[in-house]
């Protein structure tokens, strides 16, 4: 089970990095703050102070068509902000 689906990187997540040396990552939808701040220690070689998880639900759409009537869903995800030590910084744009 891979903890770190990816880095999320908007505009307001990359001022939040700035501003509070806080990152933001989509997680697996089962993962805990415990797993989190191992796997992120892991990956990037720092030190996490805290993690703040957030559930996002699905969106839901519905669409009128010829054939009818079609609903449909977006994945429920799971996103962690995650806090570093003072210090401490992770470069998410050196692997482009």
């Amino acid at each position: 089970m891979s903890i770190l689906i990816k880095p999320i990187i908007t505009e307001k997540a990359t001022a939040d990095s700035e501003l509070n040396n806080c990152y933001t990552f989509q997680v697996n939808t089962k993962a805990n703050k415990v797993e989190i701040k191992k796997a992120v220690e892991a990956a990037y070689g720092v030190s996490v102070d805290k993690v703040r998880t957030i559930n996002v639900r699905p969106n839901r759409s519905t669409k009128y068509t010829k054939s009818g009537i079609q609903h449909g869903k977006t994945n429920a995800t799971k996103k962690a902000i995650v806090q570093l030590a003072e210090g401490e910084v992770i470069d998410l744009y050196s692997n482009m």
